[in-house]
């Protein structure tokens, strides 16, 4: 039975998606959701209301405009509390990204909770923003940093982690989703190993929030950082989600307008949480184009999505294993991402043999260079799909493909 069969058919949505066709009109098979998504009609509109006739700054003015769009931007805060199972819209705050996200974490609770000696713990499949920022940390403080290695088919191994964690440990960061091999983290499990030693347990939930239902109360963890742009909204936005009480007890990252309760010379004091984290004018617009996006997401329901491109890259995966020389990397069943490599061509080489065939794909190291070494290659091509992509988008790849080998054969 074919994935259109069983799953949503990505036809019906596809047309929401302006940007899903070439400059003259034919499809355009795009395969780089993972780095980010394409956006629906709906959010575009979204953003252009709000950056046109709502526009207004919020919090501060007493005019009817500004009341209206202060309104839309926390009922944006409340939305995505709701999507991603927060107890409160208090447990969430508005960043730039998933970068930031991590960054504000290590700056504000790494600093003031990791010693010289302690321990973090890091996955060999992390983004290098959940590397840097700890390794930042590390060396400002003296803590060591350890790497959690993969199992055979490239998922976290737990039993690894388990045995990795010691009294000093503080603080366990890791990828919910791997960008590179679509290999779902078992994240409950993970908490309370995390959790079995007083650690705390971040996750870098880029790949997965687009593709999954999220339940902060159940995955048990106790930071989460997500993208906009990736959950086909705008870029320059993200969300940073931690406990409550964790958030309380968290000094500011950064200083300015809004994340103050009184200023004088003499004393400064600050607003409580999430606003003390959202220092100067907030990131409106984008906040009200991402409770678009997540309407839009949610209609269609994220267990229906994940299914759908789970399906894809299982059926990518079949098609690729036929092929002479392909080598595929990670599990079986991965959260439609599919990375590979053609023995004698460079992944920048197929990616520009594909764009030729109107086929865009990733290729390169995905930000994930000590996952690339442990992997043996200097790069991988990366197909990952989302929720407008379909059977025929696999087959143009395929088509690109054998004409890429038949050039370099």
């Amino acid at each position: 039975m074919s994935v259109a069969a069983t799953l949503p058919p990505a036809a019906d949505v596809r047309a929401d998606f302006p940007g899903m066709v070439t400059g003259d009109g034919a499809p355009w098979h795009y395969l780089d959701t993972a780095a980010t998504a394409q956006k629906p009609q709906a959010v575009i509109d979204a953003m252009t209301r709000a950056l046109g006739v709502d526009y207004a700054t919020v919090h501060r003015g007493v005019y009817g405009r500004s009341a209206q769009m202060t309104l839309g931007y926390e009922a944006a805060r409340r939305r995505v509390a709701e999507f991603i199972g927060a107890k409160g819209e208090d447990e969430v705050v508005f960043v730039r990204g998933a970068t930031e996200a991590i960054n504000l974490v290590a700056a504000s609770w790494g600093m003031a909770q990791i010693g010289e000696g302690d321990r973090i713990v890091l996955s060999m499949l992390e983004h290098h923003s959940n590397i840097v920022p700890w390794q930042m940390v590390a060396e400002r403080t003296g803590a060591q940093i350890d790497v959690c290695p993969l199992t055979e088919d490239g998922r976290i191994d737990l039993g690894a982690l388990e045995a990795m964690m010691t009294p000093r440990t503080r603080l366990v960061a890791l990828a919910h989703v791997s960008n590179v091999l679509g290999s779902v983290l078992d994240a409950r499990a993970a908490a309370d190993i995390a959790h079995s030693v007083g650690a705390k347990l971040l996750l870098d939930g880029c790949q997965a929030a687009p593709r999954m239902a999220l339940d902060m109360a159940a995955l048990g963890c106790d930071f989460y950082a997500l993208s906009g742009h990736k959950l086909y909204g705008p870029t320059g936005i993200g969300v940073l989600w931690a406990r409550e009480e964790i958030l309380d007890a968290m000094p500011p990252w950064q200083g300015g307008g809004a994340m103050i309760d009184r200023v004088t010379f003499e004393k400064t004091t600050y607003a409580p949480p999430p606003q003390r984290f959202e220092a100067g004018t907030p990131i409106i617009t984008e906040a009200i184009a991402l409770h678009a996006a997540i309407d839009y997401v949610a209609a269609l329901g994220p267990d229906r999505l994940f299914a759908h491109e789970a399906g894809l890259a299982r059926q990518l995966r079949d098609e690729l294993r036929a092929l002479n020389s392909v080598t595929l990397f990670g599990p079986e069943e991965s959260a439609g991402i599919v990375s590979f490599a053609i023995e004698g061509v460079h992944p920048h080489d197929l990616g520009t043999i594909l764009d030729e065939e109107n086929v865009a794909i990733r290729a390169g190291h995905h930000c994930a260079q000590p996952l690339m070494d442990h992997l043996g290659v200097p790069a991988t091509a990366r197909a990952s799909f989302g929720l407008y992509c379909d059977e025929n988008d696999i087959a143009a790849l395929l088509r690109g493909i054998e004409r890429t080998q038949r050039i370099f054969g």
